[in-house]
């Protein structure tokens, strides 16, 4: 799949209203209006499969949905399938949405792109089975649920077919595009962006600066979206 600038085609599309995101479901912040944005560049049409992986309030499948592809969005947590559900409904939008572990998404056919905000803040513990925190833990590296996604993205990709996902830097940007290399795909980081510190971030201030994943006169996050394609 090829990128075409849509800028102008967002501009004429209508606003979406806001977005529920009760307790336990994460709502849409800086990591996903940059995805949205990256989301703007893809040629996108009602003959595009695309594939939402964890879609907590739905709002990246519903930014698909406004170009008119066929979205099927999927998540583990049922709460967020049902707030999905619902702003699906309350935004007119159309969108499958299924309880779906990560990997049993091959089941749910083949896509020509996929979307991620995993959940990626490094933790001093490992990622709980259930919770609030599910929504934004990411184990000790940050990597647990993001290299999941990769592997879940190149099983229910097309040839060709391409996965944009943000996280946030402290992850590791080359990691990740070495661990997409692995698993047959071609991968850069096409947007950067520094965004305030969230009750998360701060919280674990210390921890993170103990932990030298962070600067101690640190007081923002770098995101990176990572654009890759399906060999």
């Amino acid at each position: 799949m090829t990128t075409q600038p849509r800028a102008g085609n967002a501009a004429q599309l209508p606003r979406r209203r806001r977005l529920l995101a009760p307790r336990g479901v994460y709502p849409p912040d800086g990591d996903t209006a940059l995805l949205v944005q990256a989301l703007d560049h893809e040629a996108l049409d009602p003959r595009t499969a695309v594939l939402d992986l964890g879609t907590g309030s739905g709002a990246l499948a519903l930014a698909a949905a406004r170009y008119g592809a066929r979205v099927t969005a999927v998540d583990i947590s049922w709460r967020a399938v049902w707030t999905t559900r619902l702003n699906a409904l309350l935004n007119g939008a159309a969108v499958t949405v299924r309880h779906r572990d990560l990997g049993a998404v091959p089941d749910l056919g083949m896509f020509d792109l996929a979307l991620s905000n995993p959940p990626y803040v490094p933790s001093p513990g490992s990622v709980p089975p259930r919770g609030a925190a599910v929504a934004w833990e990411g184990g000790r590296s940050g990597r647990t649920v993001v290299d999941r996604v990769c592997a879940a993205a190149a099983r229910a990709l097309r040839p060709g077919g391409t996965l944009l996902m943000v996280h946030s830097a402290l992850c590791g940007e080359d990691e990740t595009l070495g661990h997409l290399d692995g698993l047959g795909m071609k991968g850069a980081v096409i947007e950067r962006a520094f965004v305030p510190f969230g009750p998360v971030m701060r919280a674990r201030r210390n921890w993170l600066c103990a932990q030298g994943l962070l600067d101690e006169e640190a007081t923002r996050e770098e995101l990176v979206v990572i654009r890759a394609e399906l060999l």
